[in-house]
This record gives structure tokens, sequence and C-alpha cells, in this order.
């Protein structure tokens, strides 16, 4: 979900988005925080990706956040540990080429990412690719991700019908 900040209402973006592609086997949604159209306000940027993680969790999506350092840093600042304290992995984008976390610089809560874009804007078969790479399986990102948003849902909403994440 790449966020139009200016449109506001952050959770009905979110909901669109789901029910977008809600019975389609959809892996995760991730929530693009990249410095396009966000305020200078860090702590209304807070606000506004807290929005959109909540009614994620409240939705039963298992999310994600796609960044880097230098966006979170402008967007939210880097202490801003919200995302990963509830369990949502992080996606980083680093175009040096190197398919590996080695050149990670902690941020946001994360001690280590889940995803790493190492090359973008590639061509391959003639169509525009961008080059990512994670050292386990996706489904085991996935699974620990949910199983980390599940428990913070029934923990933030008192959820006693937690049929959503079924």
């Amino acid at each position: 979900v790449f966020p139009c900040v200016s449109c506001g209402n952050a959770a009905g973006q979110v909901s669109a988005a789901a029910a977008a592609v809600k019975g389609s086997g959809y892996g995760m949604l991730w929530y693009d925080i990249e410095s396009y159209n966000w305020g200078s306000s860090t702590s209304s940027n807070q606000a506004f990706v807290e929005e959109m993680i909540k009614e994620g969790l409240k939705l039963g999506v298992t999310a994600g956040i796609y960044t880097n350092y230098y966006n979170w840093q402008s967007i939210v600042g880097l202490n801003y540990d919200y995302p990963s304290s509830l369990g949502l992995p992080l996606w980083y984008a680093h175009y040096d080429n190197n398919p590996s976390f080695s050149d990670y610089t902690a941020f946001g809560g994360w001690s280590s990412p889940s995803i790493k874009q190492y090359m973008g804007d590639k061509s391959s078969c003639g169509i525009g690719v961008d080059y990512n790479w994670y050292p386990s399986s996706f489904d085991e990102v996935r699974e620990a991700a949910t199983k980390k948003q599940r428990t913070a849902a029934i923990e933030l909403f008192n959820m006693t019908d937690t049929s959503v994440w079924d």
C-alpha cells in the first residue's frame, strides 16, 4: 500500500486495499513508507502509520513495512518502533547489488530485516523488475508476522472474536 497522505483516511486506504485483494491468495500487505508527499511533522506521520497498522490488525491483515533507513528517519524518526513492536517485518531497500543483509544498520526497532531489495529498476525478459533477497522462506516470514500481529491485535483491541485472522 503506497499511502496517499494528503488524501487522509489511512484506515480507509488499508481497508480498500485489503478488500481489493481479498480472496486472491495474496501473502501480505506491505505499507510503503517512502519520501513522497509526507508532511514535515514526524508525530503526524507516525499517527498516519499507526492508523494504517491498526486498521490492518482489525481486519486480520498480515502486513509489513517497506522502507529504508533514510526514508524512515525523515518521515517518522529513526527511533519510532511502533510497527516493529507489533511484529511487522521490515523489507528495506538498498541498491548495492549485494543480496545479503551485511549492509544493514538497525532502525525503527528492527534488529534485523526480513527482506532486502538490492537492485531496482532493472529489466528481465523485457519487463521492469526489482531484485529482492531473503535468507529464509517467505512462508516463514509471513507465518512469524501473522503470529505476532494476531497476538498484538488481541491485546490492542481486546478481541474475543479472532475469526478475521483465520
